[in-house]
């Protein structure tokens, strides 16, 4: 039986450039030795009055242009070391690249840069691949580059972490992301309650305690991983602060940026939770949304586990 190819990583380009993603996409493919895709969708409905200016053999023309000019520079960056296709897919936008990376090792966007009035406004296809997809997503932001992110240095891989005996999966993955790239794999978690108890609940004492903890359940998690990060350097980092800000700041010192989603259980609406979306939206650094997992259900008992009435902190990535 002849061996299967592996899936590719597939990049989604639109009619904006797109090179931080198009660069992202190819040294993933290299450093995993699959193939490359590139995917453009045109949405052929009319969704506003300049539409009424193109008919549909226009559009399928500036599809075809956009597709052609991503896969010259595709090309350019992996020239014969790795398979390269493309495809052109027609249809509502999020809805085509969902359906047409269903089976794709990993699926790549470039985050445009939208003013505040601009988000309220208009839809974010990174955001709207990332919340349905069932495959792992990297939202890759403009104007970013590895090289020019490295700073000389060994590279940094950070992994925020929630409830550590659950992070196991997500652990796994920013793991190989770390190997693959010879980086330092930086594990982050933190806690945070809303402001109104957060000065009464944790003393210093208690951070610490939760710290010293919270390092201690974390690292055997990674004990428990056993080749997957052998050989690594690993820093485990635990303390008091908002989750969002904290991976923020982390992430630009970092090359990638690793977080886990909720498990996509409804047709509509959004599955990120706010730190992911908060961290898709405003990361230097690429950010990489694991599969999602069960592990990421919403326990609906708040209670199950402690006898506290204190509120729960908000620790969830």
């Amino acid at each position: 039986m002849p061996q299967q190819s592996p899936k590719p990583v597939v990049v989604a380009v639109g009619n904006d450039p797109v090179d931080s993603a198009l660069e992202y996409a190819a040294a993933e493919a290299l450093r995993d030795g699959c193939g490359l895709h590139v995917l453009h969708a045109v949405h052929v409905t009319p969704t506003g009055p300049q539409m009424v200016l193109l008919d549909f053999a226009e559009i399928e023309q500036i599809g075809h242009a956009t597709l052609h000019a991503a896969l010259e520079r595709a090309q350019d960056l992996v020239g014969d070391r790795v398979p390269l296709t493309h495809a052109l897919v027609r249809g509502p936008v999020v809805q085509s690249i969902l359906e047409a990376t269903e089976d794709a090792r990993l699926v790549v966007l470039q985050r445009r840069d939208l003013t505040r009035m601009m988000r309220a406004v208009t839809r974010s296809v990174s955001s709207g691949v990332a919340a349905h997809a069932h495959v792992p997503v990297v939202s890759v932001p403009t104007g970013w580059s590895e090289a020019n992110h490295n700073g000389g240095g060994q590279p940094v891989v950070t992994v925020g972490v929630d409830i550590p005996e659950r992070c196991a999966p997500v652990l796994s993955v920013a793991a190989a992301a770390a190997r693959s790239r010879g980086a330092v794999l930086h594990v982050l978690h933190t806690w945070w309650f809303p402001s109104v108890y957060d000065d009464i609940i944790m003393s210093r004492v208690e951070n610490d305690a939760w710290a010293d903890r919270a390092r201690e359940e974390i690292q055997a998690v990674l004990d428990g991983l056993g080749d997957l990060v052998e050989g690594l350097t690993i820093e485990v980092e635990a303390r008091h602060a908002h989750p969002a800000d904290a991976l923020l700041d982390a992430g630009r010192d970092s090359v990638l940026l690793v977080v886990g989603r909720h498990d996509p259980l409804v047709p509509v609406g959004s599955h990120l939770g706010p730190v992911a979306r908060a961290v898709l939206r405003e990361a230097t650094c690429p950010v990489l949304l694991a599969n999602p997992t069960h592990a990421h259900r919403v326990n609906p008992n708040p209670n199950h586990g402690s006898s506290s009435s204190a509120p729960e902190p908000y620790v969830t990535f």
